[in-house]
């Protein structure tokens, strides 16, 4: 079996490298071919065959997208490519706001949100009173979490009015979205990463001088068991979002009880091996093998 690893053409960090050589490595282990292809490879590619490069696509079985090139997902489906994510499931986790519709109604329990209204940059800066408002709606402290970002670098804490407005102004005119303060859960929530229909790995990340658990913001980390309540929330994100595989954060309300936080299309699960030592690209490949094997 042969596939393509698309990443993106500028992320060269160490990390990403390293994620992606366990991709590969794990598909040499079950006799599954994985070259990795960058997006503006693949954009060139479509360009010299007027995006239509069937013939060229004729010995790949599937596609790991590992980007968020949106328009090159969608492209690639429609030459009848299977995608592990799809284009619509890595969008909709991509936009907070997007994640936050699609489970709207569907029993999962999340944060209190309200969203940013679209203003025109032309417009000049909006009604202040409306996020004004919105705060007391949620109450102090409340999140503002700007809807594209990773790594908890684009989440912010804002304790009162002037605090709140100072966060809007920088972010300006970008798209966010407020919500609720979890203070139960500061500084902690778990990861729990999902492949197929099952978990295969959770860890609790924890960080006393922040209220973000990231371990990218310096938070710590170590093997988490889930329970029942954690493991449906988890294994319901994905189905509701038609993930194949996900990395499902997820806090601790008033009495533990699990409160949404965010899914991640393509979670990094490098620190997920590094705490469990259960490798995530294994349990990948293994179950593309299976959808695959199914759908010849």
């Amino acid at each position: 079996m042969n596939g393509w690893l698309i990443v993106n053409a500028y992320v060269r960090s160490e990390k990403f490298c390293e994620l992606f050589e366990m991709l590969v490595q794990a598909g040499k282990s079950q006799d599954c071919m994985l070259e990795i292809k960058t997006n503006e490879e693949i954009w060139r590619l479509l360009a010299v065959h007027n995006y239509q490069i069937k013939k060229q696509l004729e010995t790949v079985d599937f596609i790991i997208f590992w980007d968020k090139d949106l328009t090159l997902a969608q492209v690639l489906e429609q030459q009848g490519i299977r995608l592990f994510n799809s284009a619509e499931s890595i969008a909709v986790c991509d936009d907070k706001s997007q994640t936050q519709i699609a489970l709207l109604d569907k029993n999962i329990r999340m944060p209190k949100t309200v969203f940013n209204p679209k203003v025109f940059p032309s417009a000049g800066w909006p009604n202040k009173d409306y996020y004004l408002d919105m705060a007391q709606t949620l109450g102090y402290p409340c999140i503002v979490k700007e809807c594209f970002g990773s790594f908890g670098q684009q989440v912010y804490l804002a304790y009162d009015d002037k605090e709140l407005l100072e966060i809007i102004r920088k972010n300006w005119p970008g798209s966010f979205i407020m919500q609720e303060y979890i203070a139960s859960s500061r500084g902690r929530d778990i990861r729990v990463q999902v492949v197929g229909k099952k978990i295969v790995a959770c860890m609790y990340r924890y960080n006393d001088n922040d209220f973000r658990a990231n371990v990218t913001n310096g938070g710590s980390m170590k093997p988490y068991q889930v329970n029942e309540a954690q493991a449906k929330m988890a294994l319901d994100v994905c189905r509701e979002l038609g993930l194949d595989f996900g990395g499902i954060d997820i806090m601790f309300g008033e009495n533990d009880e699990p409160v949404f936080c965010e899914a991640n299309s393509n979670a990094h699960f490098k620190n997920l091996y590094d705490c469990t030592g259960i490798n995530v690209a294994d349990e990948l490949i293994a179950y593309i093998r299976q959808e695959m094997t199914h759908a010849f």
